[in-house]
């Protein structure tokens, strides 16, 4: 199998490749003058089971369309099954309509995706399940819960005093699942958000004081609704409160509203790459997931089950 990547997290995809043993498939993806997206695949794919590691994060349209060239360009180069490895999903929160003459931008791009030549689609923690259901071809979601228990199995000692609070409603199941894992209990956070970007803590349901809870979320962007909860978990009781979120967005000024809010520290892993704010912040830290999804990968090119990596 061959491994290409654009520009979006080319260090992911660096470990990845060191983890298969494999080099990355020589490839230029540059700009023209005018800013449009230019891919050149610099080795011969005839025939080859290639995969494409391109996060849809932080320049999204810009890091979007470097994928769509690369599997049009993989695809004219009569690659033999293509795979687009999509560590984050740009567009995932737009996956219904929420509200009168409002785009479903999530099934738009699967279909972006799919025409311009992916067999198969390989990415992590969906932000709704269903996305799943927008490509019409293969496509695995694989969780980082696995790599989250087992970084909070190291760190906390005492696991009869841990809570692992859902931030809101939608979030139980990911919630739980860990929870389940660790043997803890499980808390929710009833919020009502007043408009896109704004959240307000209404309830919190279970019993957290004197509890380390631990706030588990699929993406991080301001970080309003991570730190009013963690807020909320602090006035109710809660002896520490920290956050493992798959996906750290962090825009804007998400970073400092983190360091200023009662969040002992924020976990993510590196399917987005690390911005200099996030590097030198000390509440922010970064799991990796390359081995996650280079043993996916390997399984996929060898026809073998991916199943087992949910667990």
């Amino acid at each position: 199998m061959k491994i290409m990547t654009g520009n979006s997290n080319r260090a992911l995809a660096e470990a990845i490749c060191a983890y298969l043993n494999l080099p990355l498939t020589r490839a230029s993806v540059r700009r023209f003058a005018d800013m449009e997206v230019f891919v050149e695949i610099q080795e011969n794919v005839r025939g080859e089971d290639v995969f494409v590691i391109q996060s849809t994060s932080y320049p999204a349209n810009d890091n979007l369309m470097e994928l769509l060239v690369s599997l049009d360009a993989l695809k004219r180069g009569s690659a033999r099954r293509i795979t687009a490895v999509i560590p984050y999903y740009g567009y995932a929160r737009q996956d219904r309509k929420s509200g009168p003459r409002t785009p479903i931008s999530a099934k738009l791009v699967a279909n972006l995706i799919t025409i311009a030549g992916a067999d198969r689609v390989l990415t992590l923690d969906l932000h709704a399940g269903q996305i799943q259901g927008f490509f019409d071809i293969p496509t695995d979601n694989l969780f980082a819960a696995p790599v989250f228990v087992k970084d909070i199995q190291a760190r906390y000692t005492d696991h009869s005093t841990l809570t692992i609070v859902s931030p809101d409603v939608g979030g139980v199941v990911r919630a739980r699942g860990i929870a389940q894992r660790l043997d803890a209990e499980l808390a929710i956070i009833d919020k009502r958000r007043e408009r896109a970007g704004v959240s307000e803590v209404m309830n919190i349901i279970g019993d957290v004081a004197g509890r380390q809870c631990i706030l588990v979320d699929d993406i991080v962007d301001s970080a309003g609704t991570l730190c009013n909860a963690a807020e909320a978990l602090s006035k109710a009781g809660a002896v520490s409160v920290a956050a493992y979120v798959t996906h750290g967005v962090l825009s804007g000024g998400a970073v400092a509203r983190v360091g200023a809010s009662p969040l002992d520290m924020l976990v993510t892993t590196d399917s987005i790459l690390a911005t200099e704010a996030v590097r030198i912040s000390p509440n922010v830290r970064q799991l990796t997931i390359a081995p996650l999804i280079a043993e996916a990968i390997r399984r996929v090119s060898e026809e073998q089950s991916v199943s087992s990596l949910f667990y």
